[in-house]
């Protein structure tokens, strides 16, 4: 078919496609410019014949077709293979019912039938199933060279991404190294300057003594030099033979031996060694103690936070759930009515803190910080996005960080004490097993407003089980 129609649009002279179609009498067309050469070569003045049928015409005059013109023009313009597909689709045009083609050029649906061929003229048609694989093979193409180029740019910022937080680690890693170094530094500078102190005051003492010692010395040495004397004088007396003589001087030898002989103080004093002695270290780290920042706290508990079923220790360091019924405690907006919770009495907004809480024989507890908005009233979520930064054991000897989900800590033995570093201008909130200052978990975070300690010993049961309190350790010298 696509033979026959094509066939049918072609001049018998050139066999191409009609140029400018005209005819002269018969039923037979030709290009204007190839039947003038064919005449051309024909006698001057005899019969112009047709070169399809033979017949011939005295003076032929061509007449242009122009409905064959408009077919070959449109056929110019839509290639005929397009076409005769075309026609197989099944994509008729909206407004004739005819079949649509593409035109890739202008990237829009056109109809052989209905558009100007003048507008596509020289463009690229095809129909509408080409068109739809041709462009989807090269939206394909275009989707694999995004998706490379996407991993290459996710590629490229994860790079970045760890290359900031390798910068992050790595000036964290030379702030705490700096930190180390300073504190240490600073450690050593109070043990060189007890060290000096100490030396001064051994010396001195020591001079002191020496000084004293030479000052008896001299001064035993003249009582020495009197008595020799006075033993001298009293050995002349007893020497003379007779009895008249003897008692005519004792009063002149009583006078001379006067200041001579008597009883000498011999005493002498030990050398305060023993003050530079004893428990030599702890001596000095309670000196050393003054100095060093941070301490753990005495912090204590705030009442008016704590649920009615807890129980405080008059001096408010200590708390314990009770298993009695609820306290008539007057209500407050401050005061968690749903979680066995409570809040230190004193909030940070600035500063570096450090406490220790004591969780002995417990199977279950909850230590942080919270964020002094917090909800306190039903039932509250403890993780990060609701203002908590805790740790918790649970489950008798399973340990975790309340993040989002819970983080399990790697804990080797039962933990006695918990350590709480808070340093709220560098965001960091760090938990240590206080007995050893291993660590346990580090929060990261930019705390908005003031912050407090938080507290939960855990629900007591029946049989006996985590009915130990919470206590605040605080050291005191």
């Amino acid at each position: 078919m696509a033979c026959c129609l094509k066939d049918e649009l072609l001049c018998s002279i050139c066999l191409s496609i009609y140029q400018d179609p005209v005819s002269f009498g018969c039923e037979h067309y030709f290009c204007r410019k190839c039947i003038t050469e064919h005449w051309s070569r024909q006698e001057l003045h005899g019969a112009r014949d047709c070169p399809e049928c033979r017949r011939t015409f005295a003076d032929p005059h061509l007449s242009p077709s122009l409905k064959l013109s408009n077919i070959v023009e449109r056929y110019s313009a839509f290639p005929l293979d397009a076409i005769l597909n075309a026609q197989r689709s099944s994509y008729p045009c909206k407004d004739h019912e005819k079949v649509k083609l593409f035109c890739l050029t202008d990237k829009s649906l056109v109809c052989f039938f209905c558009d100007e061929p003048a507008l596509h003229e020289q463009h690229q048609v095809t129909t509408i199933d080409e068109a739809f694989e041709e462009i989807q093979l090269g939206l394909i193409c275009i989707l694999l060279f995004c998706n490379i180029e996407f991993q290459s740019l996710v590629t490229d910022l994860l790079f970045v991404v760890l290359q900031r937080e390798m910068k992050e680690q790595l000036a964290t890693l030379q702030d705490s190294e700096k930190g180390h170094t300073e504190a240490l530094q600073l450690l050593q500078r109070q043990l060189t300057e007890t060290k000096k102190s100490m030396l001064e005051e051994l010396e001195m003492d020591t001079a002191r003594k020496l000084a004293d010692i030479e000052h008896k010395i001299q001064r035993y040495s003249q009582q020495l030099r009197d008595v020799k004397e006075g033993i001298q004088i009293l050995q002349e007396r007893l020497n003379e033979t007779g009895r008249h003589d003897f008692l005519e001087g004792v009063a002149v030898t009583s006078e001379r031996i006067k200041g001579k002989i008597h009883e000498t103080n011999l005493t002498y004093e030990d050398f305060p060694t023993s003050k530079y002695m004893g428990p030599l270290q702890y001596t000095i780290w309670k000196s050393l103690f003054q100095d060093i920042s941070p301490v753990p706290a005495a912090l204590t508990l705030d009442p008016i936070t704590a649920h009615q079923r807890l129980i405080l220790s008059d001096d408010c360091t200590i708390v314990a759930y009770g298993n009695l019924h609820p306290q008539p405690l007057q209500d407050s907006p401050r005061r968690f009515d749903v979680e066995v919770s409570v809040l230190g009495a004193e909030g940070f907004v600035s500063g570096v803190h450090y406490w220790e809480v004591m969780v002995s024989e417990k199977t279950q507890w909850m230590i942080g910080v919270a964020h002094e908005t917090v909800s306190r009233k039903g039932s509250i979520q403890i993780q990060p996005s609701r203002g908590f930064y805790c740790i918790v054991m649970h489950d008798g000897n399973q340990y975790s960080a309340c993040t989002e989900p819970w983080t399990r800590l790697n804990v080797k033995s039962k933990l006695e004490k918990v350590g709480v570093y808070l340093d709220y201008h560098k965001g960091l909130l760090i938990f240590y097993n206080a007995d050893d200052m291993s660590w346990l978990y580090t929060y990261r975070e930019k705390f908005p407003a003031k912050v407090f300690p938080y507290f939960s010993p855990g629900q007591s049961h029946a049989n006996g089980k985590n009915v130990q309190p919470l206590r605040i350790n605080t050291v005191r010298l």
